[in-house]
């Protein structure tokens, strides 16, 4: 195996996130650039237009080519939601259909209203061979490909796992060229090597020199298309992390069996295209196919006493049955969230950490070489909500359901996906007793006031109306402009019957927060009523002061309450 490395690429590294393409697209598809994603100025026009969304963060003068669009153009492309253009060699572009135009697919795709749907329209994407091998006549899927792999793995070891070393040395480096049974024993190989060396890291480096020496490119693309590539291939639903690699889906293993035994094709690029853009087929098509994989979720349900209903639904054709699956799958993920959410109360040093990082603006931290978390730095204003959001589960003591706390979506690594919608707060934490409205926001500028005034306190306000308890706002932001805290301190707001409400919202940085939250854990102190006394003792002198010397009260409230759990 000494031939020349080519590293596929299933995504693109910059656009790592896939969950983000279909925000990105529904954006596109109410554009006057749906047909126009070529030439110059419109390639600047929609990244201008990307941004104003706030779909991408580009600071002003920073890409000034418009490569943002090519890579959002790229990959709606790749994934059949708009229609490639293709060269004269590949057929008649009106063979296929109008360049950047929506396809059939991506039609379907924006009506994808659920997260195992939209799953579902990537793995379709995905299994279709469009990718170049033996010289242009054959084609190949990396996922087709990767389950191939990740199957005899499994046949030879008794699990499909393949890690992040694995994955980026023996899995992405190759393709139906080789064959599978070579490439699994080099992963055992290297497997067994790695397992009784000293020094992980060392070695993994070793490795990636090695194997560099057949690659033409920097041996940094090993590692950052290992991630992206992962992180793509895991939003088809079929594959789940393990650690910092992959494993098969159990409940989807029928389907990796049927997609593994095909993984190239013969029939041109162009009817490659043609099948991705009006939406490949699956194997779950197929009715029976697509009754065991439901039965093998009932399976998975039943074991671990989690109550449905499927009564209402009919189960006649392939698209009953995996409309069931769909909702089964949701259900399944709901009780996953409610577990994921009772053990945040101890990963408390982790979520302490995601915030030290979005106060650096984004970055990574590595734990050792089986652990790392990244706050992609285009991502921050997600990440804030989502690291928020764990730091309320940890609390704990939350009544409503952690899916009812959070108004951004997030994948099924339980990672961001998107910020909240407009419209209502960003998290609403409900306890006995009250109710703790948060909102957070990046921005630190004078417009920070503009943006959030209004908005936090309609929603507090708007909270107050719905439940029958207290509720308290909490404004979290890297740096408190004092003209929103101005706002804040007053807190008042009229009700549409013109009522006058006199509202609690508490604006804390980011800074304050954490440290506040690292006293609650450090302390053994860590009940939400705790937070609530913050809340009430940073009001008690509001009104006497402004709003700068109330922002430097609330500084010292901080300090002064963490250093009263700790003492205690």
């Amino acid at each position: 195996m000494c031939k020349q490395i080519e590293i596929w690429s299933v995504g693109n590294t910059g656009l790592r996130n896939p969950n983000r393409i279909q925000e990105g697209f529904k954006i596109f598809s109410n554009s006057p650039f749906v047909g126009k994603l070529h030439g110059k100025e419109n390639e600047i026009n929609f990244m201008k237009f990307l941004n104003v969304k706030g779909i991408i963060q580009n600071k002003e003068g920073k890409d000034i080519s418009g490569s943002h669009t090519r890579k959002w153009r790229l990959m709606f492309a790749k994934n059949g939601f708009i229609f490639p253009q293709i060269s004269k060699k590949i057929g008649e572009q009106k063979n296929l259909g109008k360049e950047d135009e929506i396809t059939p697919f991506g039609e379907k795709f924006l009506k994808a209203n659920t997260y195992s749907a939209v799953q579902e329209c990537f793995l379709r994407a995905m299994s279709v061979e469009q990718y170049s091998i033996f010289n242009g006549t054959q084609y190949f899927s990396p996922l087709r490909w990767v389950l191939a792999i990740m199957l005899e793995l499994e046949n030879q070891t008794g699990s499909s796992e393949v890690t992040r070393i694995e994955f980026a040395l023996w899995v992405q480096t190759t393709n139906p060229t080789y064959k599978v049974s070579e490439v699994v024993e080099k992963i055992l190989d290297l497997r067994k090597r790695r397992n009784v060396s000293l020094s992980k890291r060392k070695f993994d480096k070793s490795e990636i020199n090695e194997r560099s020496k057949n690659y033409k490119k920097s041996s940094n693309n090993f590692s950052e298309y290992c991630d992206m590539n992962m992180r793509y291939l895991r939003i088809s639903g079929i594959f789940q992390r393990k650690g910092r690699g992959l494993i098969i889906n159990s409940t989807k293993h029928i389907l990796a069996e049927k997609l593994a035994k095909s993984t190239t094709s013969n029939e041109s690029l162009l009817q490659q295209y043609k099948t991705l853009c009006n939406g490949a087929s699956l194997p779950t098509d197929n009715i029976e196919i697509a009754k065991s994989l439901l039965n093998n979720l009932i399976k998975e349900l039943n074991y671990r006493h989690i109550k449905f209903d499927l009564s209402d639904l009919t189960l006649n054709t392939s698209i009953d049955i995996n409309i069931a699956r769909q909702r089964l799958e949701d259900i399944l993920a709901q009780m996953d969230e409610i577990n994921y959410a009772q053990d945040q109360c101890n990963h408390w040093e982790e979520i302490s950490d995601y915030m030290e990082l979005i106060m650096k603006g984004g970055g990574t931290k590595k734990y050792n070489e089986d652990k790392i978390i990244e706050v992609p730095k285009d991502e921050t204003p997600v990440y804030l909500e989502w690291i928020i959001w764990r730091a309320s589960l940890a609390i704990n003591h939350i009544v409503n359901k952690p899916y009812e706390v959070r108004g951004f979506k997030i994948d099924s690594d339980f990672l961001p996906i998107s910020t909240a919608a407009g419209g209502r707060g960003d998290l609403y934490c409900e306890f006995d007793n009250f109710v703790f409205l948060v909102e957070v926001t990046m921005s630190t500028s004078s417009r920070q006031e503009a943006m959030e005034g209004e908005p936090v306190r309609r929603h507090v306000s708007d909270a107050i109306l719905k439940y029958k308890k207290p509720v308290y706002g909490i404004f979290i932001a890297i740096k408190i402009d004092t003209n929103t805290a101005e706002t804040f301190r007053h807190g008042i707001w009229y009700t549409k019957e013109d009522i006058k409400q006199d509202l609690d919202i508490l604006p804390l940085t980011l800074k304050q927060f954490r440290k506040y939250f690292l006293a609650m854990f450090k302390g053994n102190k860590v009940k939400p009523d705790k937070l609530r006394e913050l809340i009430l003792e940073c009001k008690l002198e509001k009104d006497k002061l402004d709003a700068p010397t109330w922002k430097k009260y609330i500084d010292v409230t901080v300090d002064r309450k963490v250093e009263e759990i700790e003492i205690m």
